[in-house]
């Protein structure tokens, strides 16, 4: 057996079952050894942006890692904006990028690269290998590195001759340290600040905003009087009909620091303080109201589904049922526009959908507009490196065949992975993209405005997506993926009704 059949192995050994890949020369014996050990699915990416951030999808919804398979230190580098995302979203990842042999690597030959320096910035456990014999046991390591707290990038790099060379072992499954939990005196100390019935607030974040959490929290605010809000970006929301509907930290700064500011008390769970986006000139960067205080009940790397639990029986909240939310009145008619796109969003989702939110300025109508859509999954890009939606899209699809997957996407961040249709065709994926063409960098103009900047023609040029405008139909139809253009909320929501009744995927393009 040679290093890259115990790789193989071992990642099966681990519970690993989807290989997200863009090879080159260096994983050759990695991309033959799929075929010689057999319990591995390989979903090919054209880009690896595209196999990074859909691994990250295949996190969120599955809440096991896939591995990643890219080419040497600048294919790791392709895909670095993603694993960024992946990062920020807390999504387990084993990543593993090829590298020269070891002894080529001297030579200076054209790709060498700093691939232990271009994967740190992005992980959490960075380990090259040195020996074929020891890859199983480097790989195990690895799946358990991915594992631990909610998850985090696991960054193996497999230098050629530890790929080709005899003697592999694979390595056993290793067993994962439960998740870290709240300690009693974190539940204890901000149950005393909830007793003084002062103005509270809960920021939750990560899996808090899971079904169950989500109705843990609602009775520790029905007992208490303190407000919820969720992170401004958020990996994964179980949200719709039946569920609890959680409002968002704004965006906009000045949005933001009003909700905020009647807080005396800010309790973190699974969350961190609130922030802005950017610095902006005169405006603050945290978003807390002046002199709050920071409570932290669930750290990040903690469970805070069970920090939740046991603050709600410290004060001995009983349970209460979830507020019903009134379903959507109806689609959205006529011209479009972000509130009726919104209404047509929020009647159309299918049950049980997963959807992906990379809709950027048009879609800050959507979330407040879908509470009483029918039950879905919400995931958001938590790391702000445009060109997570289409990607992301697949890896959700992958991880669950039996869900349709509705992904709103802007048409300038599209751009940066629209090889992600591709992939979506030939895994013949069940996902419905609407994409939202106003050609133009429409957020970016808002920034020009936010920043104090004073645009001119040139400055406005930057912003623009038109001279030519980008054809949408065209460009999916030419990776496989069945498109219509619409014009008014009419269309779109027939098209929209009409891609969720057949296999496979189809594009939207909605010009506005």
């Amino acid at each position: 057996m040679n290093g890259a059949e115990s790789l193989v192995q071992s990642l099966i050994n681990s519970g690993v079952e989807v290989c997200f890949t863009n090879p080159g020369t260096s994983e050759m014996h990695f991309v033959a050894a799929l075929d010689r050990v057999p319990g591995l699915k390989c979903v090919l990416g054209l880009f690896e942006g595209v196999v990074t951030g859909a691994a990250d999808g295949y996190y969120r919804m599955k809440d096991f890692p896939a591995a990643t398979l890219l080419h040497c230190g600048p294919g790791l580098a392709n895909g670095l904006a993603n694993l960024h995302n992946a990062r920020r979203a807390r999504s387990g990842v084993v990543n593993i990028p090829g590298d020269q042999a070891t002894y080529h690597r001297p030579l200076d030959a054209p790709l060498t690269a700093d691939t232990e320096g271009f994967a740190r910035g992005v992980s959490a456990w960075v380990r090259t290998a040195t020996s074929s014999t020891t890859v199983g046991a480097d790989t195990a390591q690895a799946v358990l590195a991915a594992r631990l707290g909610h998850g985090q990038i696991a960054t193996l790099i497999l230098p050629a001759d530890t790929a080709w060379g005899e003697g592999g072992v694979p390595g056993a499954r290793l067993a994962v340290p439960a998740r870290p939990t709240a300690a009693p005196s974190q539940v204890k100390d901000v149950a005393s600040v909830l007793r003084r019935g002062e103005k509270t607030i809960l920021v939750l974040g990560g899996t808090a905003l899971r079904e169950g959490a989500l109705a843990d929290a609602h009775r520790i605010a029905a007992a208490t009087g303190a407000a919820l809000i969720a992170e401004g970006s958020n990996a994964r929301t179980q949200r719709g009909r039946g569920r609890l509907a959680l409002d968002r930290v704004p965006y906009v700064v000045d949005q933001a620091t009003k909700v905020l500011a009647p807080y005396k008390h800010v309790i973190l769970v699974g969350a961190i303080q609130p922030t802005a986006f950017f610095a902006y000139p005169g405006k603050p960067g945290y978003l807390t109201a002046p002199g709050a205080e920071i409570h932290v009940l669930s750290r990040v790397e903690q469970d805070p589904a069970q920090a939740l639990a046991a603050l709600a029986d410290e004060i001995g909240a009983p349970r209460v049922a979830v507020p019903d939310v009134a379903a959507p009145e109806g689609p959205g008619k006529g011209k479009p526009t972000h509130d009726s796109i919104a209404a047509s969003v929020a009647a159309m989702i299918p049950e049980n959908a997963i959807v992906v939110d990379e809709s950027v300025t048009t879609g800050r109508a959507f979330f407040p507009k879908t509470y009483g859509a029918a039950p879905h999954d919400w995931l958001q890009n938590c790391g702000g490196s445009i060109g997570y939606g289409p990607p992301v899209a697949v890896g959700a699809a992958i991880a669950c065949p039996d869900r349709r997957v509705v992904a709103l996407q802007a048409d300038g961040s599209a751009m940066y992975t629209v090889q992600a249709l591709w992939t979506q065709a030939r895994e013949k994926l069940d996902v419905t993209t609407v994409l939202f063409s106003n050609r133009k960098y429409q957020i970016l103009i808002g920034e020009l405005a936010n920043v104090g900047a004073n645009p001119g023609r040139t400055a406005m040029d930057m912003m623009d997506l038109g001279n030519p405008d980008l054809d949408w139909p065209k460009m999916a139809q030419s990776m496989g993926v069945e498109a219509a253009r619409a014009e008014t909320c009419e269309e779109l929501n027939d098209l929209m009704a009409a891609s969720y009744k057949r296999k496979g995927p189809f594009l939207i393009e909605l010009v506005m």
